[in-house]
């Protein structure tokens, strides 16, 4: 049947075929999204009825073996594992400690304690992936030591969403196990390819946080003399010392041994959920609830993880066996896009995705659609993974449904409003765009590290 069908595609009345099929394709996608269906389910029942409508009863058999293809990648055991690593983090309250020692040695200055979020939130992201422990996590410490010292509504809650979605992009990420599983590239080279990327956001951040409060001290006030006589310098900066160690023994121990080749990422990412879970024993939090919950939380977002890859697949397979790939192409050609037309397009769709999906979605819908276009047109996949990542942190900030926007309104105190909220969160989506268009001009700032990587 498959070459029967391919021999008509090729025909003019194939290729109307397939691009009426591309059309009900993204129409059904527009409406199962609209509607409020699970992503998983909404893409592969579209896989389904795709393969029944071209292959007929036979498409469940490729079905199965995509399945089965997928759950016997080794890469993806890393995704619970670091998961669970970042659950550990949060619940040893390592970040506390840190960012009550950082914000004295900060807060001397306007827009000390704006960047004394920052840069624990940057630490903090280097050993989680997971956006919504980072956001609520910083959101906690944070947002009543912000308002109280006077800090502005919408610059604090634009601090916190930026600094916590850190988390998604400096690696260890699960997004970006998801996103080089679906590459088929190396985890570890897109791993460290994230790595400036992420730390150029974080500068960025601290620079505009400054400059804000420099124009306008008001906004960010430094700490009263008065708080900052209780810890002495000395004593501030050995307090910050000790904190800062625990994260840095689990970067090291992560990223560490990926860059020196001694473990790949799925055994680095065991070595530091080994590491997370002594460090609650250190800090006096383990418990048997607090493993279980960890544990069952762990397997539920892993669960949710690996049900929208099964649908992506069916989904991607069906769309690529029916020629959708060309139908795009075809679209490509006919609009007279070249290779930075294709680049363009393709960070445009997920920014605008962004603001009504979640990165799973993102990843599952764009990637099999442009990633054979972007090969064709012959991009460095570590160097493309690595912008559209830094693309994806917008995701988590663009209204309506941002979900960093939620997780902060959801502990905001009254008095702060979503449109306070919304308010504060622009300058930093114009801050990762900035981003995006240095690394794409820069892309040296991507590469350097993986081209020197053992691994």
């Amino acid at each position: 049947m498959r070459g029967d069908y391919e021999t008509y595609s090729d025909s003019e009345g194939g290729i109307a075929v397939s691009n009426l099929l591309v059309l009900v394709v993204f129409l059904g996608l527009f409406v199962g999204l609209a509607s409020g269906h699970p992503i998983s389910f909404v893409l592969g029942g579209l896989g389904v009825i795709m393969g029944l409508t071209g292959w007929g009863i036979s498409c469940f058999e490729i079905f199965v073996n995509t399945t089965f293809g997928l759950m016997n990648n080794y890469t993806l055991v890393a995704v619970p594992l670091f998961i669970l690593m970042a659950n550990f983090l949060t619940a040893s309250n390592v970040a506390e400690g840190l960012f009550d020692s950082v914000r004295f040695l900060l807060g001397r200055i306007s827009g000390g304690l704006g960047l004394a979020v920052i840069l624990v939130s940057t630490v903090f992201a280097a050993c989680t992936g997971v956006v919504g422990a980072s956001v609520v996590t910083m959101g906690l410490l944070s947002i009543t030591p912000l308002l109280r010292y006077g800090y502005d509504k919408g610059l604090t809650a634009g601090i916190i969403c930026g600094g916590g979605t850190l988390g998604i992009l400096i690696p260890p990420s699960i997004m970006l196990v998801v996103m080089a599983a679906a590459a088929q590239i190396s985890v570890g080279k897109l791993f460290l390819a994230a790595v400036f990327p992420g730390l150029t956001l974080s500068l960025c951040y601290c620079i505009y946080i400054l400059y804000v409060c420099w124009r306008h001290p008001e906004k960010g006030p430094a700490i009263s003399k008065e708080e900052l006589e209780k810890i002495p310098l000395r004593e501030g900066l050995w307090r910050c010392l000790v904190n800062l160690m625990p994260p840095l023994l689990l970067v090291v121990s992560v990223l560490g041994t990926i860059y020196t080749g001694v473990a790949t990422p799925t055994e680095a990412s065991g070595m530091g959920a080994f590491i997370a879970l002594l460090m609650t024993v250190g800090y006096r939090r383990f418990s048997l609830k607090m493993l279980r919950d960890s544990v069952f939380d762990a397997a539920k977002t892993t669960g949710m993880c690996l049900v929208i890859m099964i649908g992506a697949q069916a989904f991607t397979a069906m769309f690529l066996g029916l020629g959708g790939d060309e139908v795009v192409k075809r679209a490509i050609a006919f609009f007279g896009l070249g290779k930075w037309g294709i680049f363009i397009l393709m960070n445009a769709v997920v920014f605008i995705l962004g603001c009504f999906l979640d990165w799973m979605g993102i990843v599952s819908i764009v990637l099999p659609i442009f990633l054979p276009l972007a090969r064709e047109a012959g991009f460095d996949m570590i160097w493309l993974m690595a912008v559209i990542a830094t693309t994806l942190q917008t995701c988590f900030l663009t209204p309506p449904f941002g979900f960093a926007l939620f997780y902060i309104k959801g502990i905001a105190p009254e008095g702060m409003t979503t449109a306070d909220i919304y308010r504060g969160i622009i300058p930093f989506v114009v801050i990762i765009l900035f981003v995006v268009a240095l690394i794409t001009i820069f892309p040296e700032i991507v590469m350097w590290l993986p081209s020197r990587a053992r691994a």
